[in-house]
């Protein structure tokens, strides 16, 4: 294909999403990705991916709860499914073990999104660097919070405003065949199953007396950490993704009320004749199985700062993790993302040049799904603007509306953050429910506003459980 009708920047996870959706409705699609292009072309790495696969997962491997009834991003994942996601139909096929979360073999899954894209007959996939937005011509910017300085500075340019950023951290994985079982083991916290709405035995569980707690705090507050850059300096962390040693430093017991609680956990190997069924331990450190070989497993909650020589001795101190062999060691990237409320309107675009949308963790929505969501919207919309057509207004009461709402208005601009898809950006019930089945009923009027949203753009539900 030598000829594009969209041209799209960017080959993460909202850029794939966005090309996926325009492909598939016949328009032609030039996909730029600067991983992998040859020199002469700009190819650049960023400081978190490791690969130059499209959509590579750069932190965690899950796409967190994939409970449509009861949780806001479960939702999410179900209305990403009726509009025919290509991001949700790759993790369901790579899923792995996670309890009711959706987890994937975060290989198996870029290699699928990747050769999806790259043989689909409407895209080109074109590895190189854009360093301007262009002048003109349909374009979805999808480049991240890893955007490339060239181009995030001809973005400040063209709206007149400095980006934002903030770091994100990076989690470490281990191979499973370090970890000592004698010492950790397999459970659901309170012993529920999966059936049950519990996490079956999908973690391994690390215990820590008080004595090793209180040690282990101290090692994480006073160890080496990564020096920052100029341009990094007071750049304001998001609680979704806060490095282990910041949540430390705000107090002794912050991580044992956040990753580290024990609360459900028994330790079987501590079992006495008065207590069988153990007992439990001061902290706990969980993993999850990151790869569908379960061979690696990555550390929940553990993004972290520290230089990779402090991280090997004090995460080695973790009981049953002492020998452990790390796959990948943790890290600190920078998060740039627009002032959106601000800087577009509903359709994504730019105002002060409306032939150029946003889309994904650029706008300031965070987390996987949420940045896919964006792309396919953005795809879709892009899609109805080229046929001379609108999608009409998404219906705020679904996770779709609330989150687009969010981002093109619903939030104040002056203090825009990103923020995840919760129950908190959907409209309030009509009526009065009680609290145990306020997420029940939420979900269940998004259904309907989602189905009357789908028949009103010629389509239907796809999935009707």
């Amino acid at each position: 294909m030598t000829d594009y009708q969209i041209h799209i920047i960017g080959g993460g996870l909202a850029g794939s999403e966005a090309a996926w959706q325009l492909a598939e409705q016949g328009v032609k699609v030039r996909l730029s990705e600067m991983r992998g292009a040859p020199e002469e072309k700009g190819g650049e790495m960023t400081p978190a991916h490791q690969t130059d696969g499209l959509a590579e997962l750069v932190c965690s491997n899950s796409f967190r709860s994939d409970d449509a009834e009861r949780n806001a991003v479960g939702l999410l994942h179900r209305e990403m499914r009726d509009l025919g996601s290509l991001i949700m139909a790759m993790g369901d096929k790579h899923k792995v073990p996670a309890g009711s979360a959706l987890a994937v073999d975060r290989d198996g899954f870029s290699e699928s999104v990747t050769r999806a894209l790259a043989e689909h007959p409407n895209i080109e996939l074109t590895r190189e660097r854009i360093d301007a937005l262009p002048s003109e011509g349909p374009t979805i910017v999808a480049t991240g919070p890893l955007t490339a300085m060239s181009l995030a500075k001809s973005i400040g340019a063209a709206t007149e405003a400095d980006a934002l950023a903030f770091f994100d951290a990076i989690a470490p994985i281990v191979h499973v065949e370090s970890i000592d079982m004698d010492i950790c083991w397999k459970a659901s916290r309170w012993g529920k199953s999966n059936d049950e709405g519990g996490d079956g035995d999908d973690y391994i569980n690390c215990p820590m007396t008080e004595k090793q707690y209180l040690a282990f705090h101290q090692g994480l507050i006073h160890g080496e950490k990564t020096s920052f850059k100029e341009w990094e300096k007071d750049t304001p962390y998001f609680d979704g993704c806060m490095p282990i040693e910041i949540m430390a430093e705000r107090g002794l017991d912050t991580l044992r009320y956040g990753p580290m609680k024990p609360v459900g956990l028994d330790n079987p190997h501590s079992a006495t004749p008065e207590h069988p069924e153990g007992r439990w331990p001061h902290a706990v450190v969980q993993l999850r199985q990151d790869n569908a070989l379960g061979t690696l497993w990555n550390m929940v909650g553990f993004q972290t700062k520290l230089k990779h020589g402090a991280q090997v001795e004090l995460f080695r101190t973790i009981p049953g993790l002492e020998k452990a062999e790390f796959a990948r060691l943790g890290g600190l990237h920078r998060n740039t993302f627009i002032n959106a409320p601000k800087l577009l309107d509903s359709e994504l675009r730019l105002k002060t040049a409306p032939h150029i949308r946003f889309a994904g963790q650029i706008t300031g929505c965070e987390g996987y799904v949420e940045s896919s969501a964006v792309g396919l919207i953005a795809g879709r919309m892009a899609a109805a603007e080229l046929r001379g057509e609108m999608l009409p207004p998404l219906p705020a009461e679904t996770a779709f509306g609330a989150l687009i709402g969010h981002i093109t208005g619903g939030a104040d601009a002056d203090s825009y953050q990103p923020m995840n898809v919760n129950f908190g950006l959907f409209p309030p019930l009509d009526e009065k429910v009680h609290k145990k089945q306020r997420k029940e009923a939420m979900t269940g009027r998004a259904r309907e506003a989602m189905r009357g949203w789908l028949r009103a753009i010629g389509e239907e539900i796809r999935d009707a459980a």
